[in-house]
């Protein structure tokens, strides 16, 4: 599997900000929580989603045994190690420590990231250190 053109899925993503924050939701414009800007670039950049998105908890503190959401994109993208992750990556944040990663969002720049945050909605800002160190997992969009 082939990496998609970074500079392609950055300007896919911010084509979304400015999108009001709704839960479940993946509207370019009308709204979306930070899953739904990753489906809405994986559409622009790969195509249509291979399976539908099963209902899913917004508890960022949500703890188990399984990284449901890593899982899923193991299956259709390419995993890169968090640290080498480079701008147009998807990048999943583990929110609080022994949780599960819950929220997405896509580098942008070597220390900028594009994600969709509650009230208010999709932002890019500084990938602080406080965000950079959230990080659990990369991946890379496929190609075409």
């Amino acid at each position: 599997m082939k990496a998609a053109d970074p500079n392609a899925v950055i300007a896919a993503a911010r084509s979304w900000l400015g999108t009001p924050y709704h839960d479940q939701a993946s509207l370019r414009g009308v709204g979306c929580d930070c899953l739904g800007l990753a489906r809405g670039v994986w559409r622009e950049i790969v195509g249509p989603e291979p399976f539908p998105i099963p209902p899913y908890s917004r508890d960022w503190g949500e703890t188990g045994p399984r990284e449901v959401l890593a899982e899923g994109a193991r299956r259709m993208m390419i995993e890169v190690e968090p640290a080498a992750a480079d701008p147009g990556a998807l990048v999943l944040f583990r929110m609080k420590p022994r949780a599960i990663a819950k929220h997405v969002g896509i580098l942008t720049g070597p220390g900028t990231f594009l994600h969709a945050y509650e009230r208010l909605g999709v932002i890019e800002e500084p990938l602080t250190s406080v965000w950079r160190r959230r990080i659990a997992f990369a991946f890379l969009f496929p190609q075409r």
